[in-house]
């Protein structure tokens, strides 16, 4: 009788300590994959020459889903890559990477990838290709990862609505030469686990400077560098976006547009992000301005 819980020990201590060795292996490995996709990283975003950043998207890319590949990957930080945007959901059910590659400054391109969280530790992941140049109206209709509305995202909001489960991810485009953009994009997950992007989520009147209704997702497009604050309050439990102005009276031009100071919002209620026209307060130790992805300026 005695032999049996020694036994059972004794198979209990080979299978954790076999664990711990396969989870040391497989951080190493990971590890030394990150240094490469620093590397890739860092020229991507720096790089004077068009083909040097393409170049070294693509390989990062590659390093990107190898890592990915390893066992386990999916809680492994890749603290270093600080040019790549890499949020997890609150309930830790996926986590979504991001970035952009520059042709010149008036051509952008987003890049990205889902990876679920699996039981056993193997890869789940679904790419995003930007169909942005293809889309004459990108508000228009619901897109999945293969005609995805690019952009480097910095929240998500989980909301929930009849027991389905509904993601709001708040992003950053470079757009142009004249203009940025900020996204307000609902992600939620089809039966078969599939990524959906957008739907009739947003209520509000039509006005010159918010997408035409319906709008699937929602966009605030505004002058180069008019740092047009966006994000998500926790004290208010509201997106909180600023109110846009013409500065030359032409609000149907875009690049024009400039914060006049004041905010609206968007709150969810009965399954939508109703918009609130007038936000009186908001507490001035609460940052609504996105921590951005740095992306260095160029002449």
């Amino acid at each position: 009788m005695k032999k049996i819980p020694v036994l059972f020990w004794g198979i209990l201590l080979f299978i954790t300590s076999s664990l711990h060795a396969q989870n040391a292996a497989g951080r190493q490995q990971l590890a030394d994959i990150e240094n490469t996709m620093h590397q890739y990283a860092e020229t991507m975003a720096q790089a004077n020459e068009m083909p040097d950043r393409f170049r070294a998207d693509s390989l990062f890319t590659r390093a990107l889903v190898r890592a990915l590949q390893v066992p386990n990957s999916f809680g492994y930080p890749f603290e270093s890559l600080t040019s790549i945007s890499r949020l997890y959901a609150p309930d830790s059910t996926f986590r979504i990477f991001t970035w952009q590659v520059m042709k010149d400054l008036t051509y952008y391109r987003q890049k990205g990838v889902i990876q679920m969280k699996t039981s056993d530790g193997s890869l789940k992941i679904y790419p995003l290709f930007d169909a942005s140049e293809f889309a004459d109206n990108p508000t228009d209709s619901v897109r999945t990862n293969r005609n995805w509305i690019g952009a480097i995202y910095y929240n998500i909001i989980p909301t929930e609505y009849n027991r389905k489960k509904y993601y709001t991810l708040l992003g950053y485009d470079e757009n142009d030469a004249r203009s940025s953009k900020k996204w307000i994009e609902v992600l939620s997950f089809a039966q078969d686990g599939t990524p959906q992007f957008g739907g009739r989520f947003f209520s509000y009147a039509n006005d010159p400077i918010k997408p035409a209704q319906p709008a699937f997702r929602f966009a605030l497009e505004y002058k180069k560098d008019g740092n047009a604050k966006l994000n998500y309050d926790k004290d208010l439990n509201m997106i909180i976006f600023a109110h846009l102005v013409s500065e030359s009276g032409e609000t149907d031009k875009k690049y024009t547009l400039l914060p006049l100071g004041t905010y609206e919002g968007f709150k969810w209620l009965g399954g939508r992000w109703v918009h609130q026209p007038v936000v009186a307060e908001i507490d001035p130790r609460s940052s609504i301005n996105p921590q951005r992805v740095k992306v260095p300026e160029r002449q």
